[in-house]
């Protein structure tokens, strides 16, 4: 429904797509205009910071697309009107994620894959069929990642009603987070997105296998090829999250 809304109006669809297309290559601005006064970021060229920059821009834009509304849920609980899908018979998680779903988040998806295209025909990597799986594959677990962070903020609301923001701070945090090299932050902050909050497996340790980098310390080598599983794993506690909040739910009693 919302797509053929979306639709009706191709010029306006249109215009919001180019849009949030430029809004987002702003982004990639900043990076083009760092690198036009340093040769290097943490040991990183131009090229290895686009490419990490292209593989959390696609992951993060397909998580956003699918389910990014689920973080309405909080004001949907506060004024009872989530009542209204828990009548349907359809599953509840679906009709949040597709409430007022917007087409024009591709505009971020085609801009990161465009970075992604420049960044692989720039960079001087050894390809192997390990290499050339690994890159598709950790692009569609970081979508997983992200989505299952966006829905675990989103079943947190049904306690707390209005921690949207919380959300936010770890997944659009995340986002820019991560189109940066890790060597530029602290060990204890890549220590904890490899085993608290596992967002470096959207990228960072992949994107070292890739680029033929070695892994931070007291990360295992084989911690570049997890990330199916991490996603796997994260998308289960997702899940828990948000059934153990939809049975605490108790309405407004409006």
């Amino acid at each position: 429904m919302w797509i053929r809304s979306t639709l009706a109006y191709r010029a306006s669809f249109a215009l919001t797509l180019a849009t949030g297309f430029l809004i987002t290559f702003f982004d990639f601005v900043v990076i083009m205009l760092m690198f036009g006064q340093v040769k290097g970021l943490g040991g990183f060229s131009f090229a290895e910071v686009a490419l990490l920059y292209g593989m959390t821009g696609v992951s993060f834009g397909l998580a956003d697309l699918l389910v990014g509304p689920v973080h309405r849920v909080g004001r949907r609980v506060r004024d009872g009107s989530l009542d209204v899908f828990l009548l349907r018979p359809a599953s509840l998680l679906a009709q949040v994620a597709a409430d007022h779903f917007a087409l024009r988040r591709f505009g971020r998806i085609a801009q990161a894959l465009l970075v992604i295209g420049w960044a692989v025909f720039r960079l001087d990597v050894a390809w192997t069929p390990v290499k050339a799986v690994l890159l598709p594959v950790a692009v569609v677990c970081g979508a997983l990642l992200f989505g299952a962070v966006m829905v675990a903020g989103a079943a947190v609301q049904f306690w707390l009603q209005d921690a949207a923001e919380v959300t936010n701070s770890f997944t659009y945090g995340g986002n820019t987070l991560l189109q940066y090299p890790p060597t530029v932050f602290s060990q204890e902050l890549v220590r904890g997105v490899v085993y608290v909050l596992p967002l470096a497996f959207v990228n960072w340790l992949p994107a070292l296998h890739i680029l033929g980098r070695p892994v931070p310390d007291g990360v295992p080598d084989w911690a570049v090829f997890a990330s199916p599983l991490v996603a796997a794993v994260c998308c289960g506690a997702a899940g828990l999250v948000w059934r153990a909040g939809t049975r605490a739910y108790r309405s407004t009693g409006s």
